[in-house]
Protein backbone atom coordinates (compact mmCIF):
# COMPACT_ATOMS: atom_id res chain seq x y z
CA UNK A 1 0.00 0.00 0.00
CA UNK A 2 1.29 3.30 -0.85
CA UNK A 3 1.86 6.64 1.12
CA UNK A 4 -1.14 9.55 0.02
CA UNK A 5 -0.71 11.62 -3.32
CA UNK A 6 -0.85 14.87 -2.89
CA UNK A 7 -1.25 15.50 -6.50
CA UNK A 8 -4.35 13.60 -6.38
CA UNK A 9 -5.31 14.97 -3.32
CA UNK A 10 -6.15 11.35 -1.70
CA UNK A 11 -3.41 8.61 -0.82
CA UNK A 12 -2.12 6.19 -3.41
CA UNK A 13 -1.32 3.00 -2.20
CA UNK A 14 0.68 0.74 -4.22
CA UNK A 15 0.54 0.53 -3.46
CA UNK A 16 9.43 -17.07 6.44
CA UNK A 17 9.73 -19.31 8.20
CA UNK A 18 9.52 -22.43 6.35
CA UNK A 19 6.92 -25.02 7.37
CA UNK A 20 9.62 -28.26 7.06
CA UNK A 21 9.91 -29.57 10.32
CA UNK A 22 13.26 -29.75 12.03
CA UNK A 23 15.31 -32.80 11.82
CA UNK A 24 16.16 -33.90 15.39
CA UNK A 25 19.34 -35.14 15.53
CA UNK A 26 19.77 -34.74 11.65
CA UNK A 27 23.63 -33.57 10.73
CA UNK A 28 23.80 -31.47 7.59
CA UNK A 29 27.29 -30.94 5.39
CA UNK A 30 28.85 -27.68 5.95
CA UNK A 31 28.55 -27.95 2.18
CA UNK A 32 24.97 -28.59 1.50
CA UNK A 33 24.12 -25.70 -0.49
CA UNK A 34 21.97 -27.78 -3.62
CA UNK A 35 20.51 -26.60 -6.22
CA UNK A 36 16.87 -25.76 -6.75
CA UNK A 37 14.52 -28.20 -5.65
CA UNK A 38 17.35 -30.79 -4.46
CA UNK A 39 17.67 -31.47 -1.29
CA UNK A 40 20.59 -30.96 1.17
CA UNK A 41 22.05 -34.19 1.70
CA UNK A 42 22.62 -35.02 5.22
CA UNK A 43 26.21 -35.82 6.30
CA UNK A 44 28.03 -36.90 9.60
CA UNK A 45 30.30 -35.23 11.72
CA UNK A 46 29.39 -30.99 10.68
CA UNK A 47 25.89 -29.58 11.30
CA UNK A 48 25.20 -26.20 10.04
CA UNK A 49 23.75 -23.78 12.66
CA UNK A 50 20.96 -21.65 12.51
CA UNK A 51 23.02 -18.85 12.26
CA UNK A 52 25.28 -19.78 9.21
CA UNK A 53 22.68 -21.39 7.23
CA UNK A 54 21.34 -19.90 4.12
CA UNK A 55 17.69 -19.12 3.64
CA UNK A 56 15.76 -22.49 3.44
CA UNK A 57 12.53 -23.26 0.97
CA UNK A 58 10.12 -25.59 2.03
CA UNK A 59 9.43 -28.58 0.37
CA UNK A 60 5.99 -28.05 0.88
CA UNK A 61 3.84 -25.21 1.50
CA UNK A 62 2.40 -24.58 4.98
CA UNK A 63 -1.58 -24.02 4.20
CA UNK A 64 -2.17 -24.09 8.15
CA UNK A 65 0.06 -21.37 8.45
CA UNK A 66 -0.83 -19.50 5.40
CA UNK A 67 -4.52 -19.39 5.99
CA UNK A 68 -3.60 -17.97 9.29
CA UNK A 69 -1.55 -15.55 8.09
CA UNK A 70 -4.07 -14.30 5.63
CA UNK A 71 -6.96 -14.47 8.33
CA UNK A 72 -5.10 -12.23 10.24
CA UNK A 73 -3.85 -9.52 7.76
CA UNK A 74 -6.97 -9.62 6.10
CA UNK A 75 -9.33 -9.27 9.40
CA UNK A 76 -7.31 -6.80 10.89
CA UNK A 77 -7.10 -4.82 7.76
CA UNK A 78 -10.89 -4.47 7.28
CA UNK A 79 -11.04 -4.07 11.27
CA UNK A 80 -8.73 -0.81 11.09
CA UNK A 81 -11.06 0.62 7.77
CA UNK A 82 -13.45 -0.06 10.00
CA UNK A 83 -14.57 3.48 11.22
CA UNK A 84 -13.63 5.16 7.96
CA UNK A 85 -16.94 3.00 6.69
CA UNK A 86 -18.87 3.87 9.83
CA UNK A 87 -18.09 7.68 9.89
CA UNK A 88 -20.78 8.11 6.99
CA UNK A 89 -17.77 10.56 5.67
CA UNK A 90 -15.38 7.85 3.34
CA UNK A 91 -12.04 9.41 2.24
CA UNK A 92 -13.64 13.44 3.52
CA UNK A 93 -11.13 13.50 6.16
CA UNK A 94 -7.46 13.26 4.53
CA UNK A 95 -5.21 12.85 8.00
CA UNK A 96 -7.60 10.56 8.84
CA UNK A 97 -7.49 8.41 5.95
CA UNK A 98 -3.84 8.87 5.91
CA UNK A 99 -3.12 7.21 9.55
CA UNK A 100 -5.78 4.90 8.43
CA UNK A 101 -3.43 3.85 5.49
CA UNK A 102 -0.19 3.37 7.43
CA UNK A 103 -2.06 1.29 10.27
CA UNK A 104 -3.06 -1.30 7.29
CA UNK A 105 0.42 -1.05 6.35
CA UNK A 106 1.06 -3.04 9.33
CA UNK A 107 -1.26 -5.89 9.29
CA UNK A 108 1.15 -7.97 7.56
CA UNK A 109 3.45 -7.64 9.99
CA UNK A 110 0.87 -8.63 12.59
CA UNK A 111 -0.25 -11.79 10.75
CA UNK A 112 3.66 -12.84 9.72
CA UNK A 113 3.91 -12.79 13.61
CA UNK A 114 0.97 -14.86 14.10
CA UNK A 115 1.59 -17.35 11.11
CA UNK A 116 5.22 -17.56 12.54
CA UNK A 117 3.88 -18.70 16.34
CA UNK A 118 1.71 -21.03 14.65
CA UNK A 119 4.45 -22.52 12.70
CA UNK A 120 6.83 -22.59 15.56
CA UNK A 121 4.74 -24.39 17.70
CA UNK A 122 4.22 -26.87 14.70
CA UNK A 123 7.43 -27.43 13.52
CA UNK A 124 9.62 -26.38 16.64
CA UNK A 125 11.95 -24.11 14.11
CA UNK A 126 14.75 -22.11 16.09
CA UNK A 127 14.38 -18.70 16.46
CA UNK A 128 17.54 -17.37 15.29
CA UNK A 129 16.40 -18.98 11.75
CA UNK A 130 13.77 -16.27 11.48
CA UNK A 131 15.47 -13.38 10.30
CA UNK A 132 16.93 -15.30 7.71
CA UNK A 133 13.91 -17.00 6.18
CA UNK A 134 12.11 -13.65 6.32
CA UNK A 135 15.29 -12.15 4.40
CA UNK A 136 15.78 -10.10 6.99
CA UNK A 137 19.25 -11.58 7.56
CA UNK A 138 22.33 -11.67 6.88
CA UNK A 139 23.39 -7.96 4.98
CA UNK A 140 25.96 -9.81 2.90
CA UNK A 141 27.10 -10.07 0.56
CA UNK A 142 26.89 -6.50 0.59
CA UNK A 143 27.52 -5.47 -3.36
CA UNK A 144 24.44 -8.27 -3.88
CA UNK A 145 22.33 -6.59 -0.61
CA UNK A 146 23.08 -3.04 -0.16
CA UNK A 147 23.97 -2.33 -4.06
CA UNK A 148 20.85 -4.02 -5.20
CA UNK A 149 18.87 -1.81 -3.01
CA UNK A 150 20.61 1.44 -3.87
CA UNK A 151 19.72 0.18 -7.80
CA UNK A 152 16.14 -0.99 -6.66
CA UNK A 153 15.17 2.49 -5.22
CA UNK A 154 17.12 3.95 -8.52
CA UNK A 155 15.02 2.03 -11.01
CA UNK A 156 11.95 2.08 -9.19
CA UNK A 157 12.01 6.01 -9.80
CA UNK A 158 12.70 5.40 -13.54
CA UNK A 159 10.02 3.27 -13.01
CA UNK A 160 7.39 5.85 -12.10
CA UNK A 161 8.58 8.62 -14.38
CA UNK A 162 8.44 5.77 -17.40
CA UNK A 163 4.71 5.12 -16.27
CA UNK A 164 4.06 9.04 -16.62
CA UNK A 165 5.58 9.86 -19.94
CA UNK A 166 3.96 6.47 -21.29
CA UNK A 167 0.46 7.58 -20.27
CA UNK A 168 1.66 11.36 -21.74
CA UNK A 169 2.52 9.90 -24.64
CA UNK A 170 -0.96 7.97 -25.12
CA UNK A 171 -2.66 11.27 -24.46
CA UNK A 172 -4.32 10.43 -20.93
CA UNK A 173 -2.90 13.59 -19.06
CA UNK A 174 -0.95 16.66 -20.54
CA UNK A 175 2.87 17.02 -19.34
CA UNK A 176 5.32 19.83 -19.20
CA UNK A 177 8.44 18.65 -19.09
CA UNK A 178 10.49 22.05 -20.33
CA UNK A 179 8.64 24.41 -18.46
CA UNK A 180 7.32 22.46 -15.55
CA UNK A 181 4.46 24.48 -15.64
CA UNK A 182 2.40 22.42 -12.97
CA UNK A 183 4.93 22.50 -10.46
CA UNK A 184 5.92 26.09 -10.78
CA UNK A 185 2.56 26.87 -9.83
CA UNK A 186 2.79 24.79 -6.78
CA UNK A 187 5.77 26.39 -5.88
CA UNK A 188 4.89 29.14 -4.14
CA UNK A 189 2.81 26.96 -1.52
CA UNK A 190 5.74 24.41 -0.92
CA UNK A 191 7.41 26.34 1.93
CA UNK A 192 11.19 26.99 1.63
CA UNK A 193 10.99 26.64 -1.92
CA UNK A 194 8.71 29.63 -3.15
CA UNK A 195 12.20 32.34 -3.52
CA UNK A 196 14.10 29.67 -4.98
CA UNK A 197 15.09 29.62 -9.09
CA UNK A 198 12.92 26.89 -10.72
CA UNK A 199 16.29 24.47 -11.29
CA UNK A 200 17.39 24.83 -7.72
CA UNK A 201 13.59 24.08 -6.34
CA UNK A 202 13.62 21.13 -8.43
CA UNK A 203 16.69 20.16 -7.16
CA UNK A 204 15.54 20.63 -3.04
CA UNK A 205 12.41 18.77 -4.05
CA UNK A 206 13.66 15.21 -5.41
CA UNK A 207 16.10 15.73 -2.46
CA UNK A 208 12.89 15.62 -0.39
CA UNK A 209 11.89 12.55 -2.55
CA UNK A 210 14.68 10.42 -1.38
CA UNK A 211 14.53 11.68 2.19
CA UNK A 212 10.71 10.72 1.85
CA UNK A 213 11.22 7.61 0.14
CA UNK A 214 13.59 6.65 3.94
CA UNK A 215 10.57 7.98 6.14
CA UNK A 216 8.09 5.93 4.49
CA UNK A 217 10.39 2.58 4.58
CA UNK A 218 9.18 1.77 8.04
CA UNK A 219 5.33 1.41 6.89
CA UNK A 220 6.77 -0.65 3.64
CA UNK A 221 8.71 -2.99 5.85
CA UNK A 222 4.93 -3.29 7.96
CA UNK A 223 3.81 -4.84 4.27
CA UNK A 224 7.10 -6.82 2.78
CA UNK A 225 7.80 -8.64 5.57
CA UNK A 226 4.55 -10.44 5.31
CA UNK A 227 4.63 -10.31 1.02
CA UNK A 228 8.04 -10.85 0.73
CA UNK A 229 9.31 -12.16 3.31
CA UNK A 230 7.01 -14.71 4.64
CA UNK A 231 4.22 -15.60 2.52
CA UNK A 232 6.71 -16.17 -0.99
CA UNK A 233 9.19 -18.34 0.92
CA UNK A 234 6.28 -20.38 2.25
CA UNK A 235 4.72 -20.41 -1.40
CA UNK A 236 7.65 -21.24 -3.35
CA UNK A 237 7.17 -24.76 -3.43
CA UNK A 238 4.75 -23.85 -6.30
CA UNK A 239 6.69 -22.11 -8.17
CA UNK A 240 8.36 -18.81 -8.88
CA UNK A 241 5.35 -17.64 -11.23
CA UNK A 242 2.32 -19.39 -9.19
CA UNK A 243 4.05 -17.62 -6.22
CA UNK A 244 4.20 -14.63 -7.43
CA UNK A 245 1.12 -13.81 -9.47
CA UNK A 246 -1.09 -15.22 -6.41
CA UNK A 247 0.74 -13.17 -3.98
CA UNK A 248 -0.35 -10.05 -6.34
CA UNK A 249 -3.98 -11.12 -6.36
CA UNK A 250 -4.06 -11.24 -2.80
CA UNK A 251 -2.18 -8.19 -1.83
CA UNK A 252 -4.50 -6.46 -4.49
CA UNK A 253 -7.49 -7.69 -2.67
CA UNK A 254 -6.39 -7.23 0.63
CA UNK A 255 -6.59 -3.38 -0.40
CA UNK A 256 -10.47 -3.53 -0.72
CA UNK A 257 -11.47 -2.09 2.07
CA UNK A 258 -9.92 1.43 0.88
CA UNK A 259 -10.59 0.57 -2.78
CA UNK A 260 -14.19 0.12 -2.10
CA UNK A 261 -14.17 3.04 -0.75
CA UNK A 262 -12.57 5.29 -3.82
CA UNK A 263 -9.13 5.42 -3.01
CA UNK A 264 -6.42 5.85 -5.07
CA UNK A 265 -8.41 5.36 -8.34
CA UNK A 266 -11.94 7.03 -7.15
CA UNK A 267 -13.99 3.90 -8.43
CA UNK A 268 -15.96 2.89 -5.39
CA UNK A 269 -16.70 -0.18 -7.23
CA UNK A 270 -15.51 -3.74 -8.52
CA UNK A 271 -13.64 -1.78 -11.23
CA UNK A 272 -11.21 -0.29 -9.16
CA UNK A 273 -10.15 -3.12 -7.19
CA UNK A 274 -9.49 -4.85 -10.50
CA UNK A 275 -7.38 -2.30 -11.10
CA UNK A 276 -5.82 -2.47 -8.27
CA UNK A 277 -4.95 -6.18 -8.18
CA UNK A 278 -3.64 -5.94 -11.61
CA UNK A 279 -1.01 -3.26 -10.61
CA UNK A 280 -0.58 -5.29 -7.57
CA UNK A 281 0.29 -8.24 -9.96
CA UNK A 282 2.53 -6.51 -11.88
CA UNK A 283 4.62 -4.89 -8.67
CA UNK A 284 4.27 -8.66 -7.24
CA UNK A 285 6.40 -9.77 -9.80
CA UNK A 286 9.04 -6.77 -9.53
CA UNK A 287 9.19 -7.17 -5.94
CA UNK A 288 9.47 -10.47 -5.74
CA UNK A 289 12.14 -10.49 -7.89
CA UNK A 290 14.15 -8.74 -5.65
CA UNK A 291 13.44 -10.69 -3.40
CA UNK A 292 14.48 -13.75 -4.65
CA UNK A 293 17.61 -11.67 -7.14
CA UNK A 294 19.54 -10.66 -4.02
CA UNK A 295 18.05 -13.31 -1.43
CA UNK A 296 17.46 -10.34 0.94
CA UNK A 297 13.70 -8.45 2.10
CA UNK A 298 15.54 -5.10 2.08
CA UNK A 299 15.80 -4.31 -1.99
CA UNK A 300 11.98 -4.91 -1.60
CA UNK A 301 11.06 -2.27 0.79
CA UNK A 302 13.41 0.67 -0.03
CA UNK A 303 11.67 -0.31 -3.66
CA UNK A 304 8.39 -0.52 -1.91
CA UNK A 305 9.41 2.89 0.02
CA UNK A 306 10.29 4.53 -3.25
CA UNK A 307 7.06 3.91 -4.60
CA UNK A 308 4.92 5.51 -2.16
CA UNK A 309 7.36 8.46 -1.49
CA UNK A 310 7.71 9.21 -5.62
CA UNK A 311 4.19 8.25 -7.12
CA UNK A 312 2.61 11.51 -5.92
CA UNK A 313 5.29 13.98 -6.02
CA UNK A 314 6.74 12.93 -9.53
CA UNK A 315 3.40 13.25 -10.92
CA UNK A 316 3.27 16.69 -9.38
CA UNK A 317 6.58 17.23 -11.07
CA UNK A 318 6.01 16.79 -14.99
CA UNK A 319 1.93 17.64 -14.68
CA UNK A 320 1.25 20.88 -16.53
CA UNK A 321 -0.99 23.33 -15.41
CA UNK A 322 -3.51 23.36 -17.86
CA UNK A 323 -4.03 19.05 -17.76
CA UNK A 324 -6.96 17.88 -16.75
CA UNK A 325 -7.04 16.15 -13.64
CA UNK A 326 -5.89 12.87 -14.94
CA UNK A 327 -7.88 9.19 -14.36
CA UNK A 328 -5.25 7.46 -11.77
CA UNK A 329 -6.87 3.84 -13.14
CA UNK A 330 -4.57 4.78 -16.87
CA UNK A 331 -1.50 7.30 -15.65
CA UNK A 332 0.10 5.63 -12.29
CA UNK A 333 1.78 2.82 -11.77
CA UNK A 334 -1.18 1.09 -10.47
CA UNK A 335 -2.79 1.66 -13.45
CA UNK A 336 -3.02 0.71 -17.32
CA UNK A 337 0.17 2.62 -17.98
CA UNK A 338 2.15 1.08 -15.28
CA UNK A 339 1.40 -1.84 -15.89
CA UNK A 340 2.52 -1.88 -19.88
CA UNK A 341 6.07 -0.90 -18.19
CA UNK A 342 6.26 -2.81 -15.88
CA UNK A 343 5.27 -5.30 -18.53
CA UNK A 344 8.26 -4.24 -20.52
CA UNK A 345 10.76 -4.75 -17.69
CA UNK A 346 9.48 -8.16 -16.60
CA UNK A 347 9.64 -9.38 -20.14
CA UNK A 348 13.64 -7.91 -20.11
CA UNK A 349 14.24 -10.10 -17.25
CA UNK A 350 12.68 -13.28 -18.19
CA UNK A 351 14.93 -12.77 -21.77
CA UNK A 352 17.86 -11.99 -19.89
CA UNK A 353 16.84 -15.46 -17.73
CA UNK A 354 16.95 -13.20 -14.38
CA UNK A 355 14.15 -15.14 -12.51
CA UNK A 356 16.52 -18.15 -12.81
CA UNK A 357 19.55 -16.71 -10.50
CA UNK A 358 17.94 -17.25 -6.93
CA UNK A 359 20.90 -17.32 -4.16
CA UNK A 360 18.50 -18.80 -1.55
CA UNK A 361 17.39 -22.21 -3.24
CA UNK A 362 17.99 -24.72 -0.44
CA UNK A 363 15.42 -27.18 -0.31
CA UNK A 364 15.15 -28.08 3.51
CA UNK A 365 14.28 -32.10 4.33
CA UNK A 366 11.43 -33.30 5.11
CA UNK A 367 10.91 -34.26 8.78
CA UNK A 368 11.95 -37.58 10.29
CA UNK A 369 10.67 -39.59 13.10
CA UNK A 370 14.62 -40.61 13.53
CA UNK A 371 17.87 -38.95 12.79
CA UNK A 372 20.04 -40.88 9.91
CA UNK A 373 21.52 -43.75 10.85
CA UNK A 374 25.73 -42.91 11.33
CA UNK A 375 27.94 -45.33 9.39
Amino acid sequence: MSAPDPAAERPVPTADSTPAEAVPGARLSAESAAPTGTPAEAAPGSRLSAESAPPIVPTRVPWVEVGVFLVVTVGLGWLVCLPLWLSGKGLSDLTFVQLTGQALMFTPLLGTIAALIVQRRRAREPLASIPRRLGLWPLYPVGRVLGGTGLAVLATYLLVLATYLLAGAFGWMRLDLVGLSGFSAQQQALPGLEELPLGAAVAVYLVIVVVNTGATALFAFGEEVGWRGWLLTSLRPLGTWPALLLIGLVWGLWHAPLILLGYNFGRPDLTGLAFMVGGCIALSVLFGWLRLRTGSLWPAVFAHAALNASSGMLLALVLSADSPTPDMALVTVLGVSGWLVSAVVVLVLVLTGQFRRQPEVDVKPPRRNSAPAEE
